[in-house]
């Protein structure tokens, strides 16, 4: 049996339709309500690994608070990952977890693709 985390959040509709894609599949799923327990900025750089992305691309840069915080003119990737760490909102969603790898699951149909291998 596979065994996947995902990094949800309830209130977003894609990550909504991710976990019920997971949940249909074969896999025993845990699910982390990133913005309630918070990641470190550790555990960040261990997704940014493997997803192997710049934190930038593991940004809602589309926020109003990454506006706010003026991160458009932060070239600092440390400073982007504590962003990340003090914010979790910040942090695109879903991100899906398997043996190793990871993916964030938009659009929904990268998820399918992600669980056959």
């Amino acid at each position: 049996m596979n065994y996947i985390i995902i990094w949800h959040n309830p209130q977003c509709s894609k990550s909504r339709a991710a976990l019920e894609i997971l949940e249909h599949s074969d896999a025993k799923v845990e699910i982390v309500k990133y913005l309630e327990s918070t990641p470190t900025k550790q555990e960040i750089r261990d997704i940014l690994k493997l997803l192997n992305i710049l934190p930038r691309n593991l940004m809602r840069t589309s926020e109003e608070l990454y506006k706010e915080l003026k991160l458009e003119e932060e070239m600092n990737d440390d400073a982007l990952i504590s962003a990340m760490a003090n914010n979790p909102k910040l942090i695109e969603r879903p991100i899906i977890i398997k043996n190793g790898s990871a993916i964030i699951g938009r659009p929904t149909e990268k998820i399918a693709e992600f669980l056959r291998h």
